[in-house]
């Protein structure tokens, strides 16, 4: 069995030896580790001391964002021929050493995506991590019930950078966003079938320190909420434009119970003709959406078989015989 250790990272020299020096040599189950650092255009000695360090490491030109800095190391993993691979942020907030808690239920079979949890105590109890802000607290536990509904199944963190992915996961895994791949991961996976699990991980919150991915909150939300919308768009779009066309037949209808209310009070339209054309258009707007949706629910079984064809071509590509 062969572990990949991915650290994406930009800009972390003073903290990507540290992370490198603490992952142990060695795992239960495991027969090789390989530690993948993938320096996403950083402008300090983030690379040079990844490799004094051991470490693999591939570097982009510039920086591209954490979202496709993970799909290089993704792709460079399986080249590698990865049965597992685990990735950890470069900032030292994760301890290397819970990595078998993140790996022990891939190699128990018991799931292809492990998700550290950050919320949940060691018995499950909630938790606000020490030094975390209130606003990111409840940022975060918002997102992970908008993706717990979105899928259907039920989690508790759905933007920790430190999980683990089983062969099958990362040879299914699709992703289209740059900016991040947190949320996403957990939409395409959850779509496909495969079994994800959260496990809770300690986490440590450095009050001076700035994240590299939401530094700006509200700029982080906009774009986050963009790789949403397109999944699920992608994902659900019979539910999507479903509600869409809910929403705009319900306006309709209530535009339309106001234009009789007039007719009833005044004996005429005039001056409210407005008022009806407007109904008008929100139930021809409904009508729209369901019809785009149904449209687009049929691309879906295309997206599907196109998703099949790539993911044979990865098992053929990345054949570890």
């Amino acid at each position: 069995m062969r572990l990949v250790i991915l650290i994406p990272a930009y800009n972390e020299a003073s903290t990507i030896a540290g992370v490198l020096n603490a992952i142990p040599q060695s795992f239960p189950g495991i027969d090789v580790v390989d530690v993948l650092v993938v320096d996403d255009g950083s402008t300090d000695q983030t690379a040079a001391i990844a490799e004094t360090a051991g470490a693999i490491v591939v570097s982009h030109a510039h920086n591209r964002g954490v979202g496709r800095a993970f799909t290089t190391g993704l792709e460079k993993a399986l080249e590698l021929g990865a049965d597992i691979m685990v990735n950890i942020d470069a900032d030292g907030q994760f301890s290397p050493a819970e990595i078998p808690l993140l790996i022990d239920p891939i190699l128990a079979g018991k799931a292809d995506f492990v998700v550290g949890d950050r919320f949940s105590d060691e018995v499950g109890n909630p938790q606000k991590p020490q030094h975390m802000s209130k606003i990111k607290f409840w940022g975060n536990k918002g997102m992970s019930r908008f993706i717990s509904m979105l899928t259907g199944q039920r989690f508790q963190d759905v933007s920790c950078g430190f999980r683990a992915y089983s062969r099958e996961a990362m040879l299914q895994l699709n992703l289209a966003g740059q900016f991040t791949y947190t949320q996403e991961t957990f939409i395409d996976l959850a779509d496909k079938g495969l079994t994800i699990k959260n496990v809770p991980v300690a986490v440590t919150y450095f009050p001076d320190r700035e994240s590299r991915v939401a530094d700006n909150l509200l700029k982080y939300f906009v774009r986050t909420s963009k790789i949403i919308f397109r999944a699920y768009r992608d994902y659900k779009p019979l539910r999507f434009f479903g509600w869409l066309g809910l929403i705009s037949f319900i306006l309709g209808i209530i535009f339309g119970l106001v234009m009789l209310a007039i007719y009833i009070r005044i004996g005429k339209f005039t001056p409210y003709k407005f008022v009806g054309f407007t109904g008008i258009y929100f139930v021809s707007l409904g009508i729209l959406f369901w019809v785009v949706g149904l449209l687009a629910d049929m691309f879906v079984k295309v997206r599907q078989t196109q998703e099949k064809i790539l993911y044979l071509e990865k098992k053929r590509r990345f054949d570890k015989s």
